[in-house]
């Protein structure tokens, strides 16, 4: 497993990506309305990402290890969706929760981040999972530093999860990103402190738990991309890109309406 430490110059390229990505998401919020497609939100974010930032959408065609192409430029998943829910006719309604994963590229450099919205009346019990998801994140962001391990990341995460009743999605994690959309490490959302990679200054690499109500066993849809929670209960996931520094670390997926640290 490689550190991919970054140079200077790399870093600040991803802070320039990782706020581009971050505005994608501050464009798209005001939109997330009740009666909205998916595909619409899609159609809006890839015009914007193009048109606008003159940045690539990063997932559109991505196919990794002979993976058939996703269709999209974004990721939209709605409710009982852990990840990876490709956009289309599905129309938001009140209640609902959705998590856009944005991921950009600019001059070469991945920006990626997502956040969980909440369509119109959203159940209490659903809010709070979506605020555990977002503590949960913002828990594992603060154990990272140069010397600790990834295992206190995961352990954070999973503690703080399972405390709250709720279980962590095993089969996908955090990742190492770069020039390359996703690379080494793997960052665990559960594990044990003091194991795993040691992290060093400049490692930059995504946290992104997926905390599902009920069981943590998921299952993939038909088209080959979209994840569900097996026993059909909601599930909620939110992604920031962090760069590991001596003292802590750096957030480089913030913009002007980047929710506040939990």
């Amino acid at each position: 497993m490689g550190t991919h430490i970054k140079s200077a110059a790399d870093i600040a390229a991803m802070r320039v990506a990782g706020k581009l990505a971050s505005e994608v998401l501050d464009y798209i919020t005001p939109f997330v309305l009740p009666g909205v497609t998916t595909g619409k939100l899609d159609e809006l974010c890839h015009n914007y990402m193009v048109d606008v930032q003159s940045t690539i959408p990063a997932p559109l065609n991505y196919s990794p290890g002979g993976h058939s192409p996703y269709p999209k430029s974004i990721c939209t998943s709605v409710n009982h969706q852990v990840c990876h829910g490709i956009p289309g006719d599905r129309v938001l309604k009140s209640g609902d929760i959705v998590n856009l994963d944005i991921t950009v590229i600019k001059d070469g450099y991945h920006g990626d981040t997502s956040r969980m919205f909440e369509v119109g009346n959203v159940p209490k019990h659903i809010q709070r999972l979506c605020k555990v998801t977002y503590e949960c994140m913002w828990r594992g962001i603060r154990a990272v530093k140069a010397g600790a391990h990834l295992g206190d990341i995961g352990h954070a995460i999973q503690v703080y999860a399972e405390s709250s009743g709720y279980s962590v999605v095993r089969e996908f994690c955090g990742h190492g990103i770069g020039t390359v959309f996703h690379e080494d490490p793997q960052v665990l959302h559960y594990g044990r402190p003091g194991t795993g990679l040691k992290l060093k200054a400049g490692m930059i690499f995504t946290i992104e738990p997926m905390i599902n109500a009920g069981q943590a066993k998921i299952r993939q849809l038909a088209d080959g991309w979209t994840i569900v929670t097996a026993d059909h209960s909601p599930s909620a996931q939110w992604e920031h890109t962090i760069l590991v520094t001596e003292e802590g670390f750096e957030v480089l997926t913030v913009s002007d309406g980047t929710p506040a640290p939990a």
